[in-house]
């Protein structure tokens, strides 16, 4: 394994959230993982080794710092978004949310969406899991509902997910959104007859939009096409996961190489480990 393999990277938003508020995204470097799961899969329900995936594991919670080990959810494709300070390990969630220190939100993607959400005062956070299912059954409405703060007091980061050019539907995803919302604008007819291209990031900017949360911002890019940097289910169909974490914390972030990456969603940062 290269010393680049064995390197993290990860991806941070460029939000004005307050200083105790720590949001990344993992790349897929940095692992134990070989194969279809290299290299950095937390994932134990894929087929991995689960002692590759432990010491991935133990690889994030070492590196950054973390100060208690991440609340890793049984996701579902529902609406169900746990509260870290009173659930066990584990649970059958989609969501996670906390509010205080010290309490670390996660959820693991390869072509889902996942959205992370603060308050501007930085007391509060969460981490979601937002697939066509559970964006149209109203996982982000789910959360919202925890939140103390309003939404026009909060503040929304999109991580890197399947690009609107790659995410090929049927027809009951279609008329789920456009009978929704009218929504039709996001989802592109598709060169196959009865399929379409669905825009999952818009359609969450959207539904963040008309609940009333406007600081929206993005980071990162197609997980179907940019192999190099993400898995994705669609793809590769047996594959490794990605990690998407938010806590607060008095800890300062961790050194890296950080390098801003201007796009439509207000920009990020790309980070590597020294």
């Amino acid at each position: 394994m290269s010393n680049l393999q064995h390197r993290l990277q990860w991806l941070e938003p460029a939000w004005p959230a307050p200083p105790q508020v720590h949001a990344l995204s993992l790349l897929r470097s940095g692992g134990m993982s070989q194969g279809l799961f290299a290299s950095l899969n937390p994932a134990l329900h894929v087929g991995d080794e689960e002692a590759d995936v432990r010491d991935n594991r133990r690889r994030i919670r070492d590196f950054f710092s973390l100060p208690d080990e991440p609340l890793w959810l049984n996701q579902v494709h529902g609406i169900k978004v746990s509260d870290c300070s009173d659930t066990t390990p584990g649970p059958q969630a989609d969501g996670s949310y906390a509010r205080g220190f010290d309490r670390v939100c996660a959820v693991l993607t390869a072509d889902c969406l996942p959205i992370l959400l603060c308050d501007r005062g930085g007391q509060e956070v969460a981490a979601l899991h937002a697939g066509w299912r559970g964006l149209a059954a109203g996982v982000i409405e789910s959360a919202l509902t925890l939140f103390h703060s309003p939404p026009e007091q909060l503040m929304a980061c999109l991580g890197p997910a399947i690009g609107a050019g790659a995410f090929e539907v049927g027809e009951e995803v279609r008329e789920l959104f456009c009978q929704q919302h009218e929504d039709q604008d996001l989802i592109t007819e598709s060169h196959r007859e009865g399929h379409w291209f669905a825009d999952l990031q818009g359609l969450a900017r959207r539904r963040l939009e008309r609940l009333g949360v406007s600081a929206l911002f993005s980071m990162g890019g197609c997980t179907f096409t940019e192999k190099e940097d993400y898995f994705s289910f669609r793809r590769d169909q047996q594959c490794g996961r990605m990690a998407t974490l938010i806590w607060l914390s008095d800890h300062p972030r961790v050194e890296a190489s950080r390098i801003r990456v201007d796009d439509s969603g207000g920009g990020f940062y790309r980070c590597q480990a020294k």
